[in-house]
């Protein structure tokens, strides 16, 4: 596969629309091609936005019964119409179908659009791999808690919490701004392996019920939330990994 091949399948992979044996070559294709990895990114990245940013309506409450109450009747008789007038109600019968298709059109791609966990969950993807791609990881290039947490005062209306588990295998390698949910948040970058870990945070809302972890494009996230702030953990470590570098973060608070 070559670039201008992968370029016209990045947009049906993103929205996992490809089967199988074009998504495996793409892959194998984006394993080895930077700038298509960075294509992919672009993509990821405006399609989280428009989701995030664009307005959505849901359907009026009782829509569907007002559409049902203005479709035509069948008029019943005691005797058959003749041939001729069988044919003139066919217009009617072509508009109620019509009418029919589009509410229920209208109804599935209502609820097919994506609620508002999936569409945080993309925006936090692509800040992942936007990060990465660029080479614009971290704002402030540091191990050190007391050089990264400081350098966030008066850059965020709150205080992350920073730790080092550089000793645990999970080294932090600075901080940067980030924005999500409409606003700034926080963008902590930590180093397992060969594997960078992205902690975003930011204040939680009450009645936080997002999920507590998902997988999309290959990542693993992992959320929660203390101390009045919420957590967002992204990384292509694997579930249990990224599970224990959260475990050793909330140890590292109490």
């Amino acid at each position: 596969m070559n670039c201008k091949d992968a370029q016209t399948l990045l947009a049906a992979y993103a929205d996992g629309e490809l089967g199988l044996p074009h998504a495996t070559d793409l892959e194998s294709h984006l394993a080895g091609c930077a700038a298509c990895r960075g294509e992919l990114a672009g993509v990821t990245e405006l399609r989280a936005r428009v989701r995030a940013q664009a307005t959505y309506h849901a359907l009026p409450s009782g829509l569907a019964a007002r559409v049902r109450a203005a479709l035509p009747r069948e008029q019943i008789t005691a005797t058959p119409p003749r041939v001729a007038r069988r044919f003139r109600g066919w217009p009617q019968i072509g508009a109620a179908f019509a009418m029919s298709f589009a509410l229920a059109w209208s109804i599935g791609l209502y609820l097919a659009l994506p609620g508002p966990a999936e569409r945080l969950q993309e925006e936090l993807v692509a800040s992942h791999t936007r990060a990465l791609m660029t080479g614009h990881a971290v704002d402030v290039l540091s191990s050190d808690r007391h050089t990264v947490k400081p350098w966030f005062n008066g850059r965020l209306d709150f205080s992350p919490a920073v730790f080092d588990l550089g000793a645990q295998g999970y080294a932090l390698t600075g901080g940067r701004l980030d924005y999500l949910e409409r606003r700034p948040v926080a963008a902590l970058v930590y180093q397992h392996k060969a594997h960078p870990i992205n902690l975003f945070v930011w204040p939680a809302k009450s009645g936080d019920d997002a999920p507590k972890s998902a997988s999309r494009l290959g990542y693993n996230l992992l959320h929660w939330t203390r101390g009045g702030l919420a957590y967002w953990a992204v990384s292509d470590l694997n579930a249990g990994e990224l599970a224990q570098f959260r475990d050793m973060l909330l140890q590292a608070a109490d």
